[in-house]
């Protein structure tokens, strides 16, 4: 096992799900590609909400141990902005049902769709399979939002920093604060799109850990 807030490397443009057992690693245990999934809650500061209201939204609350930090997540551009609050709302509930071990969470059909939703409910299992948890604080920042002219699809990038996150075994809830040789820093690419309902669902989304973008 190694200290890293992710277990696993996963893909999201499609079911398949590569294990990365060895590396025992909360954001995939490979230190070039990671094909990867988002998180959120307990101390979580993000942007606003798009269209649908709150109310209407699956209520996420992770616990005191869990912190998701999102830094400049807000751009002054109302467009951009409800693109990464949707996006923030998919990490924070997907994060809550890896803790809750929750497939059926409905954060998941709300914030993922397609194939996207297919691999983000394999790597939840994957997790549950293994036994796994996981505490600490992960940081988000330097986000890039691209708006494809019809204004329904965008691409996102960015950053997050997972050094002060750590696996947690699931039925003993002993944290395992090992060092590990991996980096902490992953860029991710992900695709959205808006639906009927004003959400910005993620229809794909890939990771690389150690990349230059991220670093220092």
């Amino acid at each position: 096992m190694s200290r890293r807030p992710r277990l696993f490397a996963r893909t999201l443009t499609g079911a398949a799900i590569v294990l990365l057992v060895g590396g025992c690693g909360r954001s995939g245990g490979s230190s070039g590609d990671d094909n990867a999934a988002g998180r959120g809650g307990g101390g979580s500061t993000s942007a606003s909400p798009s269209a649908v209201a709150a109310a209407d939204r699956p209520q996420v609350a992770l616990p005191s141990d869990v912190k998701d930090e999102y830094a400049g997540w807000k751009t002054g551009d109302a467009a951009q902005d409800a693109v990464l609050a949707d996006v923030a709302a998919r990490i924070d509930s997907t994060n809550d049902a890896i803790l809750r071990g929750d497939t059926s969470a409905p954060g998941l059909s709300f914030y993922y769709r397609d194939k996207a939703l297919s691999g983000a409910v394999a790597w939840i299992q994957a997790y549950l399979d293994a036994d796994l948890s996981f505490t600490g604080t992960t940081r988000y920042y330097s986000p890039k939002v691209t708006l494809a002219s019809g204004k329904t699809t965008a691409t996102v990038l960015y950053c997050s920093d997972e050094s002060e996150g750590f696996n947690k075994n699931r039925k003993t809830g002993k944290v395992d604060r090992t060092p590990s040789e991996q980096s902490p820093y992953v860029l991710y690419n992900t695709r959205v799109q808006k639906n009927a309902s004003g959400v910005w669902q993620t229809t794909a989304l890939t990771s690389h850990r150690g990349d230059r973008a991220c670093a220092g």
